[in-house]
């Protein structure tokens, strides 16, 4: 049902606006700001995605849990998605998504909604996001040689493996 309302009020609310501010500052003007905004915003989310991107590596490599990165790469998603859009309220909420402190607060109000049970790696056990510091026993350290049959096969008769 929200689905249904925001697919509806959000054309409307950028019909209007379009209407209110292009007849404020003329059609050339609402046109350059919508095309700013999209540049702009395409510069924001691949800075801001190249960094969420970083820290979810980050967190891969120590170990730790992954959740918040992901949230956060998935807002600036969704940030560009809707800069993407030509428009100003969806221009405002895009632009909105890309302040951290604003996807923080957003983040914070998720996670008081999900409840996750455990988090943990294989082998690890679920510790409820504990890492566990990497050790030298985790690396196994080898040589290898390869056995080469040199015996030509000889292809007169079944394989041994098919009845006859």
């Amino acid at each position: 049902m929200w689905l249904l309302i925001a697919f509806i009020a959000v054309p409307l609310i950028e019909i209007g606006l379009f209407i209110q501010v292009g007849g404020l500052i003329g059609l050339f003007p609402t046109l350059a700001i919508v095309l700013v905004t999209a540049v702009l915003g395409t510069w924001l989310v691949r800075t801001q995605g190249a960094m969420a991107l970083g820290q979810l590596r980050t967190s891969f490599s120590d170990l730790r849990d992954p959740t918040e990165p992901l949230v956060h790469g998935a807002m600036i998603l969704f940030a560009g998605a809707l800069l993407l859009t030509p428009g100003f309220f969806t221009d405002a909420v895009g632009f909105a998504f890309l302040v951290p402190s604003i996807r923080q607060a957003a983040y914070k109000a998720l996670r008081a909604r999900v409840n996750v049970q455990s988090f943990g790696t294989p082998g690890q056990g679920a510790h409820h996001g504990a890492a566990r510091p990497a050790s030298q026993g985790d690396v196994i350290d080898a040589d290898y040689h390869e056995i080469v049959d040199e015996a030509p096969r000889r292809n007169d008769g079944p394989s041994g493996w098919t009845k006859h």
